[in-house]
């Protein structure tokens, strides 16, 4: 279930409500019992894990290139090489 913002303008009050997504919005101000309104506010959350752009594209120049360069195996020789 989905969090809502909702701010009362009648105290200036900001209060959240854990409510589900097919329910009537808030109306009431649980402070004071003035009209509240439904706010957007900044959702929270965080794409952690790999293929996500943070931890498997987004690379500074000096630091993704030593990791990268490290990672990779020696090259190898030509197998068709004879060795003398």
């Amino acid at each position: 279930m989905p969090i809502y913002e909702y701010k009362c303008p009648k105290c200036g009050k900001t209060f959240e409500a854990l409510r589900p997504v097919s329910a009537k919005p808030v109306t009431a101000c649980i402070h004071c019992g003035g009209r509240a309104k439904k706010i957007v506010s900044r959702s929270s959350f965080l794409l952690k894990g790999s293929g996500w752009y943070v931890t498997d594209y987004k690379k500074t120049s000096g630091e993704g290139a030593k990791k990268s360069a490290a990672a990779k195996p020696a090259e190898k020789t030509d197998k068709n090489a004879k060795a003398s």
